[in-house]
């Protein structure tokens, strides 16, 4: 076997290992988010304990394991990948979520499903009264999941196209829009 064959193998390797170490990883992380035991219900006030993307949350009840949330009705785009033009929006949704629920009580409304397959609890999220979603939307930072119809999905999409028609957060940037618009026109054919 000459060198440039060793090295070919020795490099499949190392990424293959490299692949394992990491999935593995990845899937203790994401069992240890599903089993941490907490347990929430429609009207529970809860505290924000980390924000994990722009629609998705760690919150717990006064004295009781956290739970993980995924916030009903919107989607946001990947805060993780770098040189995106849409990261910029993911992560203000996520300091939105982090500013507007840090150290405030938090009232939830589970869904009439109230978990999804991994475990997340489905839920409308208030402080004060007020929809964080529908404050994501109207910033422009966060899109309506038509998917999984919901009660409150005309409203959202009303402040969707209000967020779309003043150019605010991602509907101000041209590829951005491209983008939305795609991801909008694939959920819609979903539906069909």
């Amino acid at each position: 076997m000459g060198r440039a064959t060793i090295a070919f193998w020795s490099v499949i390797l190392i990424l293959a290992g490299a692949s394992a170490f990491y999935g593995i990883n990845a899937e203790k992380q994401r069992r240890s988010v599903q089993s941490a035991g907490g347990k929430i219900e429609s009207g529970d006030l809860v505290r924000l304990v980390k924000v994990i993307d722009g629609d998705s949350l760690v919150a717990a009840r006064e004295g009781q394991p956290p739970v993980t949330i995924r916030i009903v009705g919107i989607k946001s785009f990947d805060a993780k990948v770098e040189k995106d033009v849409v990261t910029p929006f993911a992560q203000a949704a996520m300091e939105t979520i982090q500013r507007s629920m840090l150290d405030r009580p938090v009232r939830v409304l589970l869904a009439t499903t109230p978990k999804d397959k991994y475990g997340r609890y489905l839920a409308t999220l208030y402080v004060d009264d007020e929809d964080i979603a529908i404050r994501l939307i109207r910033q422009g930072l966060a899109l309506v999941y038509t998917v999984y119809p919901f009660p409150a999905m005309q409203g959202y999409l009303q402040e969707q196209e209000q967020a779309r028609a003043g150019r605010r957060g991602l509907w101000s940037n041209a590829t951005a829009t491209e983008r939305a618009l795609a991801l909008i026109r694939e959920w819609r054919n979903q539906n069909q």
